[in-house]
């Protein structure tokens, strides 16, 4: 049997990552940053369980890259979507939508996701955060900012705050409010964007099918994960 290309490994290693990325936001989701080990997203991923430190420093990274992934897949699926609108002012309206929704259809993970940011390494500084960034600048710049660096800090800010709010226990403040106050302060219509009550469902709201964010499409047969190094250090203690 002749070795695999370089092409190919690369593509096996692409589609693992890729599925621990989705493991990794549907456990968080399902049960929790602490019930979730890296055992178990190694798991639902079909990946040998060594393995998730080869991508990945710790479980924080790991949770933080993904909710980053879906976060940007689902912001960017918002702003594109059909009917496409230039307008600076309606894909703003389309982004905070996007945001608010993930608060209100996934507060669990939104949740584990706000505490993660408190903890003493904050943001993790990866590929999918910084890909967030650069949609939300663009955004900023298409409403008209003039001073992205000082707008596009605020809006982030202003967006955690909202998405904190939705998401406290027994006192979540909602969307209408905080949509509101965000459209007021963008001079935005209530009726630009996905309106809460219209019918129209936002980008990635109430779906349980999160495949379409994570590129882990695999050839029939295709044996997961074979291409990558596995070492006993690397298994143990890795929960």
């Amino acid at each position: 049997m002749s070795p695999r290309s370089a092409s190919v490994n690369e593509e096996l290693r692409r589609r693992s990552r890729e599925r621990l990325l989705q493991a990794a936001v549907e456990l968080v989701g399902e049960r929790g940053y602490e019930a979730t080990t890296l055992a178990d997203i190694a798991d639902r991923a079909g990946s040998a369980r060594g393995l998730v430190s080869y991508y990945f420093p710790g479980k924080r990274q790991l949770v933080q890259s993904a909710v980053h992934r879906l976060m940007h897949r689902t912001l960017e699926e918002a702003v594109e979507r059909e009917p496409r609108s230039e307008d600076g002012r309606e894909r703003m309206a389309r982004a905070i939508d996007a945001i608010l929704s993930l608060g209100r259809d996934r507060p669990v993970l939104m949740r584990q996701h706000m505490a993660g940011l408190l903890q003493a390494e904050g943001f993790v500084q990866c590929p999918e955060q910084q890909r967030l960034a650069e949609l939300l600048r663009e955004v900023v710049t298409r409403r008209g900012s003039q001073d992205a660096d000082g707008d596009y800090p605020m809006m982030r800010s202003l967006l955690m705050g909202a998405v904190y709010a939705m998401v406290l226990p027994n006192v979540p403040m909602p969307i209408t409010t905080l949509r509101a106050e965000l459209f007021k302060r963008y001079r935005l219509d209530w009726e630009m964007g996905t309106p809460p009550g219209s019918g129209a469902a936002t980008a990635g709201s109430g779906d349980s099918d999160l495949s379409r964010f994570f590129e882990t499409g695999e050839e029939p047969g295709e044996r997961p994960d074979p291409a990558e190094p596995s070492n006993t250090s690397e298994q143990s203690g890795q929960l």
